[in-house]
């Protein structure tokens, strides 16, 4: 059976201990919550996981709390770059044995301006590392953070090259046009939002779902226009949670987007533990916290 990869996947947050490690207790219980409130799958160590902030061993660490958390491999996409081949051949075949459906990998990103035959090389150097028939590969496009874009020529090449390894993309610039063009340039190929209100129309557009930072607050509303955005009897009910998404969405970004979105996993999952941040992040400050914990309750938590 073909596996799925669309769906609504949570771009997970990572609590820090005060020791700067993952709190795993926090996670797993996080983790456990967010697929009960409706996210089909856990999109772990992304931007939002504060990924580059974490050595290889605390990355490994959290992909297998998870697995001894009792989620299953087929719930995690974990995000296995770094920008060496080596480490990040190590990160995703340590996430491939641990079952997971499929890793979400960055280009390397601190060289800027790097052409698509060394993009091509880079990826076809970790699959080939990897040597893994079980491994699916979702790219990850956020240009506004890596500067380096992931161009459909490079996608078309890969493709060619690693059929049913290369599956689909995250893509976290927020154009609709081009998420609108991969997919009707490359059928089968699963497109994902990065922005949780483009969720709505990617799907109209013959997208696949979406891995999203607000998903760790409204799974729930994300959940309810994925199961019924193409039934006209459900409209009402789909326009009031694309209404809730976007006030969630917005609210996440009152200030620096990963502090806000964790000083809210504070407020709605009651443990202040969620306020750390590693470094060069810091949390935000008491009133600015106050001040987003009150709009949570005006918007219903």
């Amino acid at each position: 059976m073909k596996t799925f990869f669309g769906g609504v996947n949570c771009a997970v947050a990572t609590p820090v201990s005060a020791d700067g490690k993952p709190d795993l207790r926090l996670f797993t219980a996080h983790a456990r919550a967010l697929l009960s409130e409706g996210a089909h799958g856990l999109a772990l160590l992304g931007t939002t996981g504060e990924a580059n902030s974490f050595g290889a061993a605390d990355r490994m660490a959290l992909v297998e709390a998870a697995v001894a958390a009792g989620i299953r491999g087929d719930q995690l996409l974990p995000g296995t770059s770094a920008c060496n081949v080596a480490e990040t051949v190590s990160l995703t075949r340590h996430a491939v044995q641990a079952g997971a459906r499929g890793c979400v990998l960055l280009p390397p990103f601190y060289y800027k301006g790097a052409s698509d035959e060394g993009l091509f090389r880079f990826y076809a150097e970790v699959i080939e590392g990897v040597a893994d028939s079980r491994l699916r590969v979702i790219l990850y496009h956020i240009p506004q953070m890596t500067q380096v874009p992931i161009s459909h020529e490079l996608i078309d090449r890969l493709l060619e090259a690693f059929p049913g390894i290369v599956v689909g993309i995250k893509d976290s610039a927020g154009d609709l046009a081009n998420m609108q063009a991969m997919v009707t340039r490359f059928p089968g190929f699963c497109v994902l939002a990065g922005a949780d209100p483009l969720l709505l129309p990617l799907l109209r557009m013959g997208g696949a779902g979406c891995i999203t930072a607000t998903s760790n607050l409204r799974s729930d509303a994300l959940r309810v226009v994925f199961d019924g955005w193409n039934d006209p009897a459900r409209a009402d009910e789909i326009a009031a949670a694309q209404d809730r998404i976007i006030a969630w969405r917005t609210l996440s970004n009152a200030h620096v987007q990963l502090p806000t979105v964790k000083a809210m996993l504070a407020r709605s999952r009651g443990d202040l533990g969620w306020l750390n941040l590693r470094p060069p992040l810091v949390p935000l400050g008491k009133a600015d916290c106050e001040k987003l914990w009150a709009e949570m309750a005006r918007l219903g938590e």
